[in-house]
């Protein structure tokens, strides 16, 4: 059994929001969603631990020395749909009380990431408008040490990849001796990725039938393994996939390459 810390894949909804004079304007609702229930729920079957996090929560809720444990208690890290910033700043940052009263600076979470993985640790990294280079570069992690350990290469330039009749995926001959028994052909269509190049370190398993772009990538780091998805494991890219009769199947055994 693994224990695996996941953080990504929640969102809050507000509103409708109504403007009855040029004034005022008030929401009439909100709502908190955890997309990433299905990919918790796959991996749980498998027998597996999963904490999910919702990335305001690991911005807002790790002080110094938090993340350390966390590194410690886990043994998988799962990032989807989260941008380098929430590793790069931290709340304290902006607390305008302390200007000037000490030297302010914090444990680089990104580089306690790379010390992990290199350590023993397993990692993944999923795709989403704010993952890898994301939406108009917000995803920002070609632009982070993060780079160094990622199975693939991030453009220089914004990623997205979508349509609405969808992507269907493709075995490679290592991804056949991966998954054995799962027909690609019948995995529902993705609607979108995040665009990257291979990287030659890595052994690619899935690409993008239509185009050749990687979808799952897997590379050694250290004494560490660390896999890329670049679709979402979730909606909206991920609507049609996680009903997939092979969803649970494909997550449990992609966990494996790694631990």
């Amino acid at each position: 059994m693994a224990r695996i810390y996941y953080v990504g894949d929640w969102a809050i909804l507000t509103g409708p929001v109504f403007a009855e004079t040029p004034f005022y304007h008030s929401p009439k609702g909100l709502d908190i969603y955890n997309y990433g229930h299905w990919l918790k729920s796959a991996l749980e079957r498998g027998g597996h631990q999963v904490e999910s996090v919702p990335a305001w929560d690991f911005y807002n809720k790790l002080g110094p020395g938090d993340y350390e444990r966390i590194l410690e208690a886990y043994d998988v890290l799962i990032f989807s749909d989260i941008d380098a910033r929430l590793f790069q700043l931290a709340p304290s940052f902006f607390d305008r009380e302390k200007f000037g009263q000490k030297v302010l600076t914090f444990p680089d979470r990104i580089r306690l990431t790379l010390e992990a993985v290199q350590a023993g640790k397993g990692a993944m990294f999923l795709g989403g408008w704010y993952s890898f280079t994301g939406e108009q570069g917000k995803g920002g992690w070609g632009r982070s040490r993060l780079a160094e350990l990622l199975p693939v290469r991030c453009l220089d330039f914004e990623d997205l990849v979508e349509t609405t009749e969808g992507f269907r995926a493709e075995a490679t001959d290592s991804g056949l001796k991966a998954y054995p028994g799962i027909d690609f052909n019948l995995l529902p269509p993705l609607l979108g990725y995040n665009k990257t190049l291979p990287r030659q370190e890595a052994d690619l398993l899935l690409k993008i039938k239509e185009t050749g772009d990687p979808l799952l990538a897997v590379m050694n780091f250290g004494r560490g393994r660390v896999v890329a998805f670049t679709s979402d494991p979730a909606p909206h890219w991920g609507c049609n996939f996680v009903f997939w009769d092979k969803y649970d199947e494909f997550w449990q055994r992609t966990l494996a390459l790694k631990i």
